[in-house]
């Protein structure tokens, strides 16, 4: 049996079974690419109703903080990988020590967990062209006042770990109102803070790799966030191609310097100058790449596949310009089931929805459009996304 040198099939033979802490709605398109590949795609899960159970991948119910329940999941598992971030790190080294294959490894998955432990590595790696914010891990409300103090206001006050579309992300205008994000005596969150850049743009590229080392890019995605969270995304990112040449380049070679196996997101702030800075990494399947399922030759979610079992890499050629927009639950809206024939007679329009209850604030699917621009896209897709909204 062929392997990648950590005992998976590299050969093309038997498939056999992924493992993937979490149920959500990046499970759940996973578990659509794996039907292709013939793949049983494991999934722990909170109940019945979780998105990629509903859509029919093998449940363990449980929690991510469990070890036990986590070593029911990967048990005769060929690899164990993660739709969220929300793991003990511990917990996956343990597992990497009684025999499991976790990818992405533990060691690299952690820069996505740690905000702050991301930026500290990846300076201390000296990857050319790449440059973070100034930053300093903070325990008490003066030591945001302290570092703004010498950097200027206002600055973001960031949640370490556990903190996505906006979460745990805020801006901080003055000495008053830190003491409403960061309490006088710690608390159970750790907090970092950073300046507050001006930008031009953000963008974000995807890349798959290897554990062998193989290793392929997306076209750079530019994103629009709301309150943190991304709300619609364009490929090819409008900037500069020498710029977008300097964010692949800076992406993978991240991806390559942190030894990262699967899917890996670098998400990069533009200055209004052109300097590139890091923001974050994800390292499973992402927002920033939903639009690879129409528009690239091969998906983000068969390559993360692909990735952790080892085997060959599907290319990443864009098939036309694009744009995805999330359908959010919106105040006032209602299940967009009720609307989806609707969008559908938006021309071009993918709708993809999650199975996921409606509340307001929650991603709830998205839709995708191909066109001759991404304006064009762009516009139709909004069209198509705010039809789903409506009540």
């Amino acid at each position: 049996m062929g392997s990648d040198g950590h005992g998976h099939r590299d050969d093309g033979g038997p498939a056999g079974v992924v493992a993937m802490v979490g149920a959500g709605q990046l499970a759940r398109m996973t578990h659509q690419a794996a039907v292709d590949y013939g793949v049983t795609l494991r999934v722990l899960a909170h109940g019945a109703d979780d998105p990629a159970v509903v859509a029919g991948a093998e449940p363990v119910y449980g929690t991510a903080t469990s070890l036990d329940d986590l070593t029911v999941l990967a048990d005769g598992a060929d690899v164990l990988t993660m739709d969220h971030e929300l793991v003990p790190n511990d917990h996956l080294v343990a597992l990497e020590r009684s025999g499991h294959h976790v990818r992405p490894g533990p060691a690299a998955f952690r820069l996505s967990q740690d905000k702050l432990a991301a930026r500290s590595v990846l300076e201390a790696l000296g990857i050319e062209g790449l440059a973070v914010p100034a930053h300093a891990e903070v325990c008490r409300p003066k030591d945001v006042v302290a570092f703004a103090e010498a950097h200027g206001w206002p600055v973001v006050v960031k949640a370490r770990g556990s903190a996505y579309d906006g979460r745990g992300v805020h801006v901080v205008t003055s000495p008053d109102a830190v003491a409403a994000v960061v309490p006088e005596e710690g608390g159970d969150i750790a907090w970092m803070v950073e300046e507050h850049v001006e930008l031009a743009a953000e963008v974000a590229v995807v890349v798959a790799r290897r554990s062998s080392g193989d290793m392929v890019a997306y076209p750079v995605v530019g994103t629009r966030q709301e309150d943190g969270m991304c709300v619609e995304l364009v490929q090819p990112a409008p900037i500069p191609d020498e710029l977008a040449r300097g964010a692949t380049g800076i992406a993978t070679s991240v991806v390559e310097a942190v030894d990262a196996t699967g899917i890996v997101a670098v998400e990069l702030f533009v200055t209004a100058d052109g300097t590139l800075l890091l923001n974050e990494l994800a390292m499973r399947p992402h927002n920033s790449g939903h639009v690879t399922i129409e528009a690239s030759e091969t998906s983000q979610f068969h390559n993360h596949l692909r990735a952790v079992l080892g085997w060959p890499l599907g290319p990443t050629d864009q098939r036309s310009p694009a744009a995805t927009v999330n359908v959010i639950g919106r105040s006032g809206g209602g299940d967009p089931r009720r609307r989806v024939a609707d969008a559908l007679g938006v021309p071009g329009a993918h709708v993809h929805l999650y199975g996921k209850g409606w509340r307001p604030g929650r991603k709830l699917g998205h839709v995708t459009v191909l066109a001759e621009t991404t304006e064009d896209a762009l516009e139709r897709a909004r069209v198509a996304a705010r039809l789903l909204e409506e009540a």
